[in-house]
């Protein structure tokens, strides 16, 4: 049994799993694949121009959850391998993409894709790379990836600069257990990641307008806010409330973020 201390309050949890980050997410499957952010298709346009991904190409999205990242790439006529440990995200993701006959779905880690040797060309991350172990992951990459191929980690950062940004930041940093946990890029670990290879940042804005129920689905999508039931969710609904009721426009709010991509530089020769 784990003893967590927030806020001066004590919370006791006697399920290991809802801290491993291959389970932690199952009980917000629905929430996620409805209202999580998606990224901006320049994405694609960007990997093509600088790196030259196209279409014969193989790709593989390593934790590829409900599929947000790899729906991208599919919607242009790409083929994905989807590699997702968590059963109910891997099987919303096949759910939501069965109509792309190029969608592939498996259950592997990104330490142990199952995938051959020099049989990709291409290995996307989007907002998952900090639950992964860097050193396994990284030679299992390296292993699966043809020679000239690439790796792209994308994320969404949400930004904090207009009042309803600040405040719900404030909320989340408030009501959130094991918070730090969602304290995503960690440049030092991506440099590390990459060495030797030179790495490509490039940032795109994306934006999301969110009614109420949409702002309420995304806050209770992320692993560490408390569900129903926990005695901090009634009063974080209140104050989730109030901060939709003083910074809506015509009944949505606008959640900004600065989606940011790494690829590393590929050798034209």
């Amino acid at each position: 049994m784990i003893i967590l201390v927030f806020h001066s309050d004590i919370y006791m949890l006697s399920d290991l799993t809802t801290l491993h980050p291959t389970t932690r997410f199952s009980d917000r499957v629905e929430n996620y694949a409805k209202f999580r952010p998606s990224y901006p298709e320049e994405i694609i346009s960007f990997l093509e121009k600088t790196n030259g991904v196209n279409k014969r190409q193989r790709i593989v999205d390593i934790g590829s959850g409900t599929g947000i990242f790899s729906e991208l790439f599919l919607k242009r006529g790409y083929q994905v391998i989807g590699i997702e440990p968590n059963e109910n995200m891997r099987k919303a993701a096949e759910h939501k993409l069965a109509q792309f006959p190029g969608f592939t779905s498996r259950s592997h880690q990104a330490e142990h894709t199952g995938l051959r040797t020099h049989s990709v060309d291409l290995v996307t991350v989007a907002q998952a790379f900090h639950w992964m172990e860097p050193v396994a992951t990284k030679k299992e990459f390296l292993r699966i990836l043809r020679p000239g191929g690439s790796i792209a980690l994308a994320w969404n950062l949400r930004l904090k600069h207009t009042p309803f940004l600040h405040g719900y930041e404030t909320l989340k940093a408030r009501f959130g257990v094991d918070y730090h946990a969602s304290k995503m890029v960690n440049e030092d670990a991506i440099k590390n990641f990459y060495d030797p290879m030179t790495v490509i940042v490039h940032s795109f804005p994306n934006i999301q307008l969110l009614d109420f129920d949409s702002l309420k689905g995304q806050l209770l999508s992320a692993s560490y806010i408390p569900l129903p039931g926990h005695p901090l969710y009634d009063n974080m609904i209140d104050e989730l409330v109030h901060l939709f009721v003083t910074h809506n426009t015509s009944g949505f709010v606008q959640m900004e973020y600065e989606t940011k991509l790494y690829v590393n530089v590929v050798n034209a020769n």
